[in-house]
């Protein structure tokens, strides 16, 4: 295992993370307790020393997992990370709160990395409102946090703002070689790095989509001079960034912590050359000929009179048709645009064809016959 350091916490935290979103699980839904305690006490045992949950994983489940997890002496190994659930707090009350809960699901008495968990424009206003940073002040000074971190889902100039909104340890960011542009990104990154933040990177494999045999995409894989199967070049891709502390992934079977594990020993930053490098460029050209709706996300088209998160329901329904993987894209949709987070749906079924969008897209796209689409395709 190789390990890195934030410039702002003393330790070396292991590039490999264990992400406990995608824990196996029983056929009724709940956590297989007995295989993903052997997978997490697996990846620890061979140096994973960094563990992410949130309150919401696995419909609440996970934290609990953990806490019972990491018995036996494995908490006083690891550096634990959650999150303060942002679209359920109303007042500074809630945040101590839903953190001394927290604390008792995950069996500890302080938490080494908490984050404000998915912050977007309308979660940080309300937050910094009810003093989000004083009650982080507050929980690293009694003890009950050790650092201070953010993960994020919004444009780049947000992401900036809250950089310099607070004195952050680490920011949560999703990242990949089909990403250097979407939310943060690069520029999100090389900023939060140079203002002495570590960065925790989540989804470097896409949620898996990166990991798959594509035609024409493996074809490309094979150009290379060594052999790596598709996973393997996108947490390199990843790792190759001085900036990337931590990568996490969602493990969710046992082969899969023994080979990232197994990966992990070669994550050198910088390590990937020239030419290998170029070949990620060539799959990226390759799979973005694939979209088949080009919107841009400019988000000139919303907000939506109804509702409707338009570039978000183009996004999904090109994920889909990129990765040939409905079935995964249609969980992701039916999750993210059905009010996980704010309670209220934005499918693409709600769209009423007022037009109002089309007056404002800059690429003048048939956003009415386009959301069709997307319904027809997710059912919703």
């Amino acid at each position: 295992m190789l390990y890195r350091k934030m410039n702002k916490a003393a330790p070396g935290l292991s590039i490999l993370g264990f992400g406990c979103m995608r824990l196996p699980t029983t056929e009724d839904g709940k956590i297989d307790e007995e295989q993903a305690t052997g997978m997490l006490r697996y990846a620890i045992d061979h140096g994973v020393n960094y563990v992410d949950t949130a309150y919401p994983y696995h419909n609440g489940e996970s934290e609990p997992f953990v806490g019972r997890a990491l018995g036996g002496g494995y908490r006083e190994k690891v550096h634990l990370a959650t999150k303060l659930p942002s679209w359920l707090v109303r007042s500074r009350e809630d945040m101590d709160r839903y953190l001394d809960e927290q604390l008792a699901r995950l069996k500890t008495r302080t938490i080494d990395f908490y984050l404000v968990h998915g912050l977007n424009r309308p979660f940080w206003e309300n937050l910094s409102a009810l003093g989000v940073t004083d009650f982080l002040n507050d929980a690293i000074a009694d003890g009950r946090i050790r650092h201070a971190g953010f993960s994020f889902h919004d444009n780049t100039a947000l992401f900036k703002e809250i950089v310099d909104g607070y004195d952050w340890t680490f920011a949560q960011i999703q990242y990949n070689f089909m990403d250097e542009h979407y939310q943060a990104g690069t520029e999100g990154l090389e900023y939060a790095a140079k203002r002495g933040l570590g960065i925790v990177v989540m989804e470097p494999i896409r949620g898996g989509l990166l990991a798959r045999n594509l035609s024409g995409i493996k074809e490309i894989w094979q150009k290379a001079k060594v052999r790596r199967p598709p996973a393997e070049w996108a947490l390199r891709w990843v790792w190759n960034h001085p900036e990337v502390t931590v990568v996490l992934s969602g493990m969710s079977a046992p082969e899969q912590v023994r080979q990232n594990v197994a990966l992990a020993e070669c994550g050198f930053a910088g390590s990937l050359s020239r030419a290998e490098l170029s070949l990620f460029g060539k799959v990226r050209k390759e799979l973005e000929k694939r979209i088949l709706i080009p919107c841009t996300g400019c988000k000139y088209c919303v907000p939506c009179p109804h509702g409707v998160s338009i570039p978000e329901c183009f996004e999904m329904f090109n994920r889909g048709h990129i990765y040939e993987d409905e079935e995964q894209t249609k969980q992701y949709y039916s999750m993210f645009l059905g009010g996980f987070f704010d309670g209220t749906p934005h499918f693409a079924s709600l769209c009423q064809e007022c037009g109002e969008c089309e007056e404002k897209c800059p690429q003048s796209l048939p956003i009415r016959e386009n959301l069709k689409k997307v319904g027809e395709y997710f059912g919703k």
